[in-house]
């Protein structure tokens, strides 16, 4: 089981570093290291506050009182249904003690709803790109990623530190843009595939997706022939 999990860590550090690097640089900078249609955080980076536990991890909460809170990042395209992502989740009891903790892989994007692009999303919440030692950069939104809100759901397994692997469905509910007055709580919802147990109670966390524009280069000028000057012409 050790090699399992030395695994899915790799597997995990591949995704989520260079999406969170994607996400924490300058918005130039990410405009041109897009990899698919959208990037996606759950419960990480700029997203978590200080202190604030309603912000990171997500969680969500079956009827029973016990959870799963998770967080991770990845990318996906909504086309083609391809994603990318990885991150780490706890299981509690009701009364706060940990059960099982682990690494879940996303495997496929079953669907995603967008809400529309909400452009002042960002500033508007306190966030903003750029490097700590210089402030935020209040860059001009449409040169980078578009926050965005939506509903996605991913097909994923979950490799607890200990025991067999579980797939289940993982719904990330992101409260930008028009919102659905029947999904208006921003989180996760996660049912297993095997048994049916469903933490459909949104409990807390902060989910946002990133839509990336592909790069557009600028067409190539075409350079003017001077006209020869008289001496030339005599010669």
């Amino acid at each position: 089981m050790s090699h399992l999990r030395a695994f899915s860590i790799r597997a995990m550090t591949r995704v989520v570093v260079p999406c969170l690097a994607v996400c924490l640089s300058p918005l130039p900078a990410a405009a041109q290291s897009n990899t698919g249609n959208y990037i996606f955080l759950l419960a990480s980076g700029f997203l978590c506050d200080p202190g604030e536990s309603s912000t990171c991890p997500a969680t969500g909460k079956a009827t029973q009182g016990d959870t799963y809170e998770m967080s991770g990042a990845g990318t996906f395209e909504a086309q083609s249904k391809s994603v990318k992502a990885a991150g780490t989740f706890s299981h509690k009891s009701p009364n706060g003690n940990v059960l099982e903790t682990g690494v879940w892989l996303a495997g496929e994007l079953v669907s995603f709803d967008s809400y529309g692009a909400a452009p002042g999303a960002l500033l508007r919440q306190g966030l903003a790109f750029g490097p700590a030692p210089f402030g935020p950069k209040r860059l001009p939104m449409s040169s980078g990623p578009m926050p965005t809100g939506g509903l996605a759901v991913f097909r994923i397994r979950l490799l607890p530190m200990s025991g067999p692997s579980k797939t289940a469905v993982l719904e990330m509910n992101c409260v930008l843009g028009e919102v659905p007055r029947e999904r208006s709580v921003e989180g996760i919802r996660l049912t297993f595939e095997k048994n049916g147990r469903e933490f459909s109670e949104e409990a807390g966390g902060r989910v946002m997706f990133l839509s990336v524009r592909p790069e557009v280069n600028a067409p190539a000028k075409t350079l003017r022939q001077e006209p020869a000057s008289q001496e030339t012409r005599s010669n």
